[in-house]
C-alpha cells in the first residue's frame, strides 16, 4: 500500500468506527437483569418474649430454642402486641397426641379470643369435627388435605393477602380460599391442652 492509498484508507476507518458507536442497540442485543429482587423482610417472632403479652395462665418457657407450654387452667394465648394485616407466617410446631393448640389471626377481640372472630390454622388432629382439624381454619375453611401432625416436628406457611388464604402444612396445600370476614388484627399462638411446643415462628407483611 503506497501513502496515499493509506492517506486515504485511515479517515475512512476511523469514520466507520466513529458511526458504529452512534448505531442503536438492536432489542435482541438489549439484555436486562430480571433476577434482582428486594431482600424480603422477615420479622423473627420467636427469638425472645419482646412483642408479645398473654391471655389466660399457661406456662409458657423456654427450653432451649423451643417454646412450650403443658399446663393450664383453661385456655390461653401468646399474643404479639402488633397488629398484622396482609402477611405471610412461618413457624414449626410439635403437637403431643391429643393436643389441642392453634395459630389464631387477625384477631378481633385479643382479650377475648375464639375461633369465631379470628382466622386459626387449627393443631388439632382428633378435632370432632373433622371440617376444623390441623390444616383448617375452623367456621371458615375446611382442609382439602388431610395430614397428620401428631409427636413429630411440622411446618405450617401461612399467607393472608387480602381475603386470598393458602396454608401450606408439611409443604402440602391444605387451603387455598377466600374469605372476608376479618381484615387485620394481632396473632397469636394457642395453648389448648396437652403439650404444645412452637419455634423459628417468622412473619413478613405484604
Amino acid at each position: 500500500m503506497n501513502n496515499k492509498t493509506l492517506e486515504i484508507a485511515i479517515p475512512i476507518a476511523v469514520a466507520g468506527l466513529l458511526l458504529s458507536s452512534c448505531a442503536p442497540t438492536p432489542p435482541e442485543a438489549i439484555t436486562t437483569d430480571t433476577t434482582a429482587t428486594t431482600e424480603e423482610t422477615w420479622t423473627e417472632l420467636t427469638e425472645s418474649m419482646d412483642g408479645w403479652h398473654t391471655v389466660g395462665d399457661a406456662n409458657w418457657h423456654w427450653e432451649g430454642n423451643e417454646l412450650v407450654a403443658d399446663q393450664a387452667s383453661g385456655v390461653s394465648h401468646l399474643v404479639t402486641d402488633d397488629s398484622f394485616a396482609d402477611f405471610q407466617i412461618q413457624l414449626e410446631f410439635w403437637n403431643h397426641e391429643g393436643a389441642n393448640s392453634g395459630v389464631f389471626m387477625r384477631i378481633q377481640d385479643p382479650e377475648a379470643i375464639t375461633d369465631t372472630t379470628a382466622y386459626e390454622a387449627n393443631i388439632y388432629d382428633d378435632r370432632p369435627d373433622q371440617s376444623g382439624r390441623t390444616g383448617g381454619i375452623p367456621n371458615f375453611l375446611p382442609p382439602g388435605e388431610v395430614v397428620g401432625t401428631w409427636d413429630q416436628w411440622n411446618t405450617y406457611d401461612i399467607t393472608m393477602d387480602g381475603d386470598h388464604i393458602v396454608v401450606l402444612l408439611n409443604g402440602i396445600k391444605t387451603i387455598d380460599g377466600t374469605d372476608d370476614h376479618f381484615s387485620s388484627g394481632p396473632i397469636s399462638l394457642q395453648y389448648g391442652s396437652g403439650n404444645i411446643k412452637f419455634r423459628n415462628v417468622r412473619i413478613r407483611r405484604l
